[in-house]
């Protein structure tokens, strides 16, 4: 039967792809407990996309594409609606003056950029190369040590793609989704991560080479020193609730 294929043996709990109306580039599996209510299960959500959670109207879709129902009764349990393993969660965002309206937390070509002038930078005495020029110029002697282009590489030995980890500081957890070389961040071995909630800062592509693919910032990039890989798994954002 389709709808058992991804339930966990011994688990009662579901697992919805998650979509959104205003971030076309959002997708997500989350799993649900069914005796969350409707408005625990926004709660969930609201950190995983940016929609809060007055502003937020949930509609279940089944495997087909069809309507099953809209989840208007935020004191219900989602178990109530009969959602199975593989059925869509949809959010809609009814806030037009939401964060996730108007495309810029995908499109980062919306994004005015700081420009300055070569001149106008060259005129400057707290930039990168004044502080280089300092440097040299007192201690001509120095020469700068250049990063090995296989720095780290030896760190990256137990780190593979689908792992979940913990990544420092802050204690991020996520799963690794790129490991490898990245020219454009610097020489040396990287290793990128979706996180568990938006706690990046892009989805996978950085100075427009795409790594990996996830959710609007939800990744990083980060050197494998900062990476535990592990039992890791999940946080629930209410266990700390519980008694």
């Amino acid at each position: 039967m389709a709808t058992s294929r991804l339930q966990m043996e011994g688990d009662d709990s579901v697992l919805l792809h998650v979509t959104h109306s205003n971030l076309k580039s959002f997708a997500a599996d989350v799993r649900f407990s069914p005796q969350m209510n409707v408005e625990a299960v926004k709660e969930k959500l609201w950190k995983k996309c940016g929609t809060s959670v007055n502003a937020m109207a949930l509609e279940l879709y089944d495997e087909s594409g069809s309507k099953v129902a809209a989840l208007s009764d935020d004191t219900r349990p989602l178990g109530f609606y009969s959602p199975f393993d593989g059925f869509r969660l949809h959010i809609v965002d009814l806030d037009p003056s939401s964060v996730t309206t108007g495309g810029w937390l995908e499109d980062t070509s919306l994004v005015e950029k700081y420009n300055i002038s070569e001149e106008d930078y060259a005129k400057r005495t707290d930039s990168f190369r004044k502080f280089k020029e300092k440097r040299v110029s007192q201690n001509p002697g120095t020469s700068e040590v250049k990063t090995k282009e296989d720095f780290m590489e030896d760190l990256c030995a137990n780190i593979k793609v689908g792992d979940r980890c913990q990544v420092e500081p802050g204690e991020k957890r996520g799963v690794v989704k790129y490991v490898g070389r990245a020219e454009s961040l610097g020489p040396g071995y990287w290793v990128g991560i979706q996180y568990d909630e938006p706690l990046g800062k892009h989805d996978g592509m950085v100075k427009g080479t795409r790594f990996f693919e996830c959710p609007p910032l939800h990744g990083a990039v980060v050197r494998p020193d900062k990476v535990k890989v592990g039992d890791y798994p999940e946080r629930d954002p209410f266990e700390e609730d519980e008694i």
